[in-house]
């Protein structure tokens, strides 16, 4: 289920020597900082450490002896002492031999260190995701024998998050996917035969095929097509055309339109029986090959209905809410409440939160794309969105702003006759602090169908910073959040096209 850190901080279980501890000491003063700190715990706490990393999580952690070797010991040189039957010949001989010996292992010094900086920047230079923390922890519980139906859904819903956040491929979640499923047959093996399997307080949590719809069963069926960045993108609806194009789509499927405008739960039940079928089938149609996902859905008793999805969006749109009574510390423990069967009123205000903010994110993307605010700056494409901009302070929230970020470049691609433009990573920027003049950044990798995830903006921002000096915070989760200075941006932005070029 894990691997220890035998690659990073030396054998798998055996004890380290005095000797070891301070040489691990002195080498962590030129190692990557996550590793320094990793390192100076060990120092303190002398205790058996072990990072918790899927076995088939390709995470490409170097080597051990890529990165440290042991120092030199002084040799003692025989040219120091005096060897009385020895004949100045035979001492030149040794000096020079020595000396020979001590330039290869300069040389050699030398290219391990060249070949230690080329690997180290090979893996900081790209920020990615692995397997969630969520399911790591659940695995962890499970092989202790100490895994609940509550711990099972939350790691539902870490794996969901990394999807919705495009942070892993389609392949890592299909497969990811598989391992829960397992998981959820077989705590419904458990619980189908214990007497609260039919109460009210139930919980039971099912594998499903749905419709890649946010939020659809909590809405109204148009509403949530107008506001999926997967439908929106497709359908082009910041445009006539656009519009034109999801009438036609509703009139295939053979849905009225009094009927796709009001909520979902107020449907005739004739036609959400066979509603996802039915939608699937049109969007192939229209070029939508990907319509349906593979999900999962908590039941809570037999009134209470939600996909992973859901419970992603109403905790995300929690974390940031926009509303002013409430601090950071606040919305954090909202939204870890949410999470509880017991506070199902708050993942309801979630759900209002959440609706609120994708109807914001897909009127922003309609005004980028009408008013090309969307640029091209070589390298890269770069939108900023200006002061006094609807909504504009739920986007300096990092994860608001990243998603709107994905969602615009996903729709400026489905747009965009250039070619070339299509295949360019996104800079997007919004206003942080008018009194203190700041701006949230973040660095979108290009939208393709090959891509692997990673983001390659964290290091870039961090060397820009540093060529200009750019009064610049780099305290965010993901590297490629940062905040900046609004009078630096113009240079900061010249130092990333020159280094991106």
């Amino acid at each position: 289920m894990d691997s220890t850190a035998s690659g990073v901080l030396g054998k798998e279980h055996g004890h380290l020597s005095s000797r070891s501890w301070s040489s691990l000491k002195m080498r962590t003063r030129s190692c990557p900082s996550w590793m320094r700190n990793t390192a100076y715990t060990l120092e303190v706490l002398r205790v058996h450490i072990k990072l918790l990393i899927k076995q088939d999580d390709d995470l490409e952690v170097p080597a051990y002896d890529d990165l440290f070797r042991d120092e030199e010991e002084d040799e003692e040189h025989s040219g120091n002492e005096s060897d009385e039957g020895s004949e100045p010949s035979e001492k030149r001989t040794r000096l020079e031999e020595e000396i020979v010996e001590r330039t290869m292992k300069r040389r050699q010094r030398r290219e391990w260190e060249a070949r230690r900086r080329d690997i180290l920047f090979d893996y900081e230079q790209y920020e990615y995701h692995g397997t969630s923390s969520a399911m790591l922890m659940f695995d962890l519980a499970w092989m202790m024998s100490k895994d609940l139906s509550d711990m099972l859904w939350w790691a539902i819903v870490g794996l969901t998050d990394q999807w919705v956040q495009d942070k892993i491929t389609q392949m890592k979640y299909v497969t990811d996917v598989g391992v829960l499923q397992r998981h959820v047959s077989r705590h419904s093996h458990r619980h189908q035969d214990e007497e609260h399997a039919l109460s009210v307080d139930c919980m039971r949590i099912s594998f499903e095929y749905d419709l890649r719809l946010a939020l659809y069963q909590h809405w109204s069926l148009h509403d949530s097509l107008c506001n999926t960045c997967y439908t929106a993108a497709r359908f082009k609806l910041w445009s006539l055309h656009g519009q034109k194009r999801l009438q036609e789509f509703l009139a295939d499927v053979g849905l009225p339109l009094k009927q796709v405008k009001q909520k979902f739960q107020s449907m005739d039940i004739s036609l959400k029986e066979n509603l996802r079928e039915m939608i699937e089938e049109s969007a192939n149609k229209f070029g939508m090959k990907d319509m349906r996902i593979q999900t999962f859905s908590i039941h809570f008793g037999f009134k209470h209905k939600f996909l992973a999805s859901d419970v992603v969006f109403a905790t995300m749109a929690l974390m940031e809410s926009p509303e002013k009574d409430g601090s950071g510390t606040d919305n954090f423990i909202q939204a870890l409440d949410s999470l509880s069967r017991s506070n199902l009123d708050k993942l309801y205000h979630g759900l209002e939160l959440a609706k609120q903010q994708l109807r914001a994110t897909q009127q922003t993307i309609a005004s980028c794309l009408c008013t090309n605010l969307i640029i091209s700056q070589g390298p890269f494409l770069y939108c900023s969105l200006m002061e006094g901009t609807p909504d504009v302070m739920l986007f300096s929230k990092p994860a608001s702003l990243s998603l709107l970020s994905r969602h615009l470049l996903k729709s400026f691609v489905c747009w965009t006759k250039n070619r070339r433009c299509k295949l360019l990573p996104l800079v997007m920027a919004a206003p942080l602090s008018v009194e203190q003049g700041t701006v949230t950044m973040v660095g979108i990798p290009p939208e393709t169908d090959s891509s692997d995830k990673k983001n390659f903006f964290g290091r870039a921002f961090e060397k820009a910073a540093e060529s200009t000096n750019s009064r610049t915070m780099h305290n965010h989760f993901d590297l490629s959040v940062i905040e900046l200075k609004a009078e630096d941006r113009s240079k900061f932005l010249d130092a990333l096209v020159s280094l991106l070029s």
